[in-house]
């Protein structure tokens, strides 16, 4: 039995996937999303530095989805807006049953 279960699956040793990726981002966690949200609500006075979601603005930085201006505020980007409107208000506008 364990042969017939082995050759079913991918030698993960040789760097072989289980599965393909579904998706060709990177998962944003349920905080990071909030404080994407939290970015578009703040609007042009921007979101400040040395909150609670300090951390998922860095990576959100990072990953070129908002900026840190020079007053140490954040604010949108173009990929920023493209991925709310994708994950965030999607979910929005979803119905509930």
């Amino acid at each position: 039995m364990a042969n017939k279960v082995q050759a079913r699956l991918p030698d993960l040793a040789a760097g072989r996937r289980l599965y393909r990726p579904m998706y060709n981002e990177p998962y944003l966690e349920t905080c990071c999303r909030a404080s994407l949200h939290r970015v578009v609500l703040a609007g042009a006075p921007g979101r400040p530095d040395g909150l609670k979601d300090g951390p998922c603005l860095a990576r959100l930085a990072g990953m070129g989805l908002v900026r840190r201006r020079a007053d140490g505020r954040y604010e949108m980007t173009d990929a920023g807006r493209s991925r709310h409107a994708a994950e965030i208000l999607k979910h929005a506008a979803a119905p509930s049953h």
